[in-house]
């Protein structure tokens, strides 16, 4: 959403709408269901890679990020 996220290279706090800290929150807790799940859901080692891009692929790591910061989001909403 246009104006609704607020970063800067000196800014010390990022701000987001109340709408899309809800959707981010949801999408991080999807996307940590995508990471442990296994069949056609599952991302693959090669998407992993990529959202992983510049630091060594964890599955692992990049689920309980994900899942940190989606719990996180939805307690502070």
């Amino acid at each position: 959403m246009p104006g609704s996220v607020t970063i800067g290279h000196t800014d010390a706090l990022v701000m987001l709408s109340h709408d899309d800290a809800k959707r981010l929150s949801t999408m991080l807790g999807e996307m940590a269901g995508m990471l442990e799940a296994s069949g056609a859901s599952r991302l693959s080692d090669a998407q992993v890679g990529e959202l992983c891009k510049g630091r060594e692929p964890s599955r692992e790591e990049l689920t309980g990020w994900c899942r940190h910061l989606s719990q996180y989001l939805a307690e502070h909403l």
